[in-house]
């Protein structure tokens, strides 16, 4: 089994029984493990076997179904594709063309439908509106009548088409009614007016779709367009989607970075907000990675490409951001069988609602059923029921993208507002994940700024952490290195070194106490303070006698409080699994407000807490970033990746935190929220449209008010019902959400 994933636009969808017919379709494709369709943004999702069927199988089964697969079109730096354009372009000339057609046919047929030349004025002018600018419809009804479907393009055809013929054939022989008895009226105005109300419904409907996609636009518009590459020796400037692993990149000033690699000459501050949300750049150097598409401060440096195409990150982003879009939730599941059955079932109610009123209703009958029959196919079109939940969950989608939370599929979205207890883990998550110094004190002996001059220089040579967190401290004081004379590493211990006939030591208190280093009482006070506290010490000593001491540990995040409290403000259990010690989890508890804790953790010991927390009935979101949070992320209801992790526990995760801040696990918790809740109002909208507007359709109010719907009004309310839709999806873009009221 060779299984590969693609997103393909599907041409020819216009409502849910339309996505619901091309996934039956590729469904039952030999080779297709999956095809989901996202209507609003008209593609598909599909998992397949390569080996059994590919593009070319699935696109003909489809175009025997009135149907078509493209290949996606890269979007352009501005905006849409060059496709979405045209098609824009073309749907506003045809709304334009149609209503100049229009008008004067609704004119004639409100304020002049006695003038002898009326009815021909209006066929004439109507004819254009129904046979071209409406011909989809009808050619699409027609694919899907010969493989025994149907669609709303169905229902739009077979409402104006009849309303349209019967109208010409009481133009062209009026006796033939006049004779039986009945008035031959005409309902031109109706099919012309339906049509060009569908057609503008349309076009706004794709605005409103091109919208819901910003966010996919937006992260493609970062992508670099050329490299810098040196090729024999000299730089040469090539297309990005030519860089292959271990060319040698020149990145000069102000330039974005064209793939992800590691930078193997040079130093620069590195802007990468634009990916992790950081707002202050980030200083590289030799060995640091760097990530596509961010932008190169005033330095240059020279990187070797590791990760090209489809692996950097910015495109593992946008993959995932497609394909949780294109993603189903389970409400929306429900919704699309629904309108699986919803067309047969409207054609069957319009052809009952023609016989009763043919054969019960008052005079003209005939016309009362044309009426009534059509007005039920036009109102009863499934589309903004199909749009209800994907136009939701790609707006939300996109809006956490924007703000840095990535969201893998609708159900990740679905879960989060269900969940009513967060396990986070310590490190990396409430904080940074990396050593700092947090605590210091000196005997008040000696010259301390050149003590701390050669601590920094000394320490620049030591490749160990807690090192590079002294010099990161010192550096930011802004002490001046002082190079000492010589230098070696002590595995396990610390350093040591020289300068002039004085000889230091600096680590930890195994290498003091093995060198009989005294320590006056102020640092030991001091010490024993840090320690305490869970901190790791390192002392500094100059002939046999400690003079400083520093207490190096990984700083709490600034946003864990706030976050920790926010969420238990809105009702969510907080706990904290570590494989931290004790003292410094307790610690770290204390500082954020957790009440429920465990150290020394090992994975699968956060596996087995978070299994009993979901025996007593919680839905329990693992928020984590290193390898062994994996198991446990998996684990739990909701994984929660912070971004600036371990790969492993991303694939692990439903949510990712891009950029490693607590508190956007509230804002993805509000945003699953606010997501849900305008599905849910969508769907109200959608589902009361279609149950009141049918048996108004067929008549129900007209034995008790002599009201009945007219076809045109049917066709509007049709038409703007998707754009409602569409424009409730499109505010959770302005909703103010945790991170916003900071």
């Amino acid at each position: 089994m060779n299984s590969r994933k693609e997103i393909w636009k599907v041409d020819g969808m216009s409502c849910a029984s339309c996505a619901a017919s091309v996934e039956n379709l590729l469904t039952r494709t030999d080779g297709v493990y999956s095809a989901t369709v996202n209507l609003s943004a008209n593609t598909v999702f599909v998992e397949f076997d390569e080996e059994v069927t590919g593009f070319s199988r699935l696109d003909s089964t489809l175009r025997k179904a009135g149907y078509a697969l493209a290949e996606r079109i890269q979007e352009s730096i501005n905006g849409h594709t060059a496709k979405d354009k045209e098609r824009l372009r073309k749907l506003r000339l045809n709304v334009i063309l149609a209503a100049m057609l229009t008008l004067p046919v609704f004119v004639y047929g409100m304020f002049f439908m006695h003038s002898p030349e009326a009815d021909w004025v209006m066929m004439i002018l109507s004819a254009p509106v129904i046979g071209y600018f409406g011909r989809e419809f009808f050619i699409n009804a027609w694919k899907k009548a010969i493989n025994l479907q149907a669609n709303m393009d169905t229902l739009v055809a077979v409402g104006t088409g009849t309303a349209f013929v019967f109208s010409v054939f009481n133009t062209l022989f009026p006796q033939y009614l006049i004779s039986r008895g009945h008035q031959p009226h005409v309902y031109f105005e109706a099919a012309a007016v339906i049509i060009t109300l569908i057609l503008l419904g349309r076009f706004l409907e794709e605005k409103a779709r091109l919208r819901t996609s910003d966010s996919i636009r937006k992260l493609m518009s970062l992508q670099s367009v050329n490299a810098r590459v040196v090729i024999d020796g000299q730089p040469k400037d090539i297309p990005v989607n030519e860089v292959v692993p271990g060319n040698i990149i020149i990145v000069r000033p102000g330039e974005k970075i064209p793939v992800d690699g590691t930078i193997t000459v040079g130093t620069a501050w590195v802007d990468e907000s634009l990916i992790t949300g950081e707002s202050m750049p980030v200083e590289k150097g030799p060995g640091d990675k760097v990530i596509g598409s961010t932008i190169n401060g005033p330095g240059s440096f020279t990187f070797r490409a590791e990760k090209v195409g489809s692996e950097t990150m910015l495109a593992r982003i946008i993959r995932l951001v497609e394909e949780a879009q294109g993603s189903k939730a389970g409400i929306q599941r429900v919704v699309d069988r629904f309108a699986g059955i919803f067309v047969p079932v409207v054609i069957i109610i319009a052809i009952v609602s023609f016989i009763i009123w043919y054969i019960f209703g008052p005079y003209p009958s005939l016309t009362y059923a044309v009426v009534t029959a059509v007005s039920v196919l036009i109102i009863a079109c499934p589309c903004a029921l199909g749009l209800a939940t994907p136009a939701a969950l790609m707006v939300g989608i996109g809006r956490g993208a924007d703000m840095g939370i990535l969201v893998r599929d609708a159900n990740s979205l679905e879960t989060a507002k269900r969940t009513d207890t967060i396990v986070l883990d310590k490190t990396g998550t409430l904080t940074i994940g990396k050593p700092q110094v947090t605590g210091y004190a000196d005997s008040l002996k000696g010259d301390i700024k050149l003590y701390e001059g050669l601590l920094i220089g000394a320490e620049i040579m030591s490749e160990h952490p807690l090192g590079q967190a002294i010099v990161r401290y010192l550096s930011e004081k802004g002490v001046e290195p002082v190079k000492p004379d010589n230098f070696r590493s002590l595995t396990g211990k610390g350093i040591e070194f020289t300068r002039g006939d004085d000889f230091y030591l600096a680590g930890n208190i195994k290498l003091m106490n093995e060198s009989g280093v005294e320590i006056p009482g102020i640092i030991r006070d001091r010490a024993a303070e840090f320690e305490s506290e869970g901190k790791t010490t390192i002392y500094l000593s100059v002939n046999n006698e400690a003079v400083m001491i520093y207490a190096v540990s990984d700083k709490l995040r600034e946003s864990s409080r706030r976050a920790v409290e926010e969420l238990k403000r809105k009702g969510v259990e907080v706990h904290m699994l570590t494989g931290d010690n004790p003292a410094t989890t307790k610690r770290i508890a204390e500082l954020t407000g957790i009440d429920h804790f465990m150290a020394n953790a090992l994975p699968e010991d956060k596996v087995n807490y978070i299994t009993e927390l979901q025996k007593s009935g919680r839905r329990v979101a693992m928020v984590g970033d290193g390898i062994n949070d994996s198991p446990a992320l998996t684990k739990a209801d909701l994984g929660i990746a912070m971004g600036s992790g371990t790969g492993i526990a991303m694939e692990s995760a439903g949510i990712t935190i891009i950029r490693g801040d607590i508190d956007k696990v509230v804002t993805a918790l509000e945003l699953s929220k606010a997501t849900e809740r305008t599905i849910r109002q969508n769907l109200f909208w959608a589902f009361i449209y279609n149950t009141l507007g049918i048996p108004i359709a067929a008549g129900l109010l007209y034995p008790l008010t002599g009201y009945l719907l007219n076809p045109m009004l049917a066709g509007a309310a049709m038409a703007f019902s998707s754009v409602s839709v569409l424009s409730n999806s499109l505010r959770l873009k302005n909703k103010r959400l945790f991170r916003q009221q900071q």
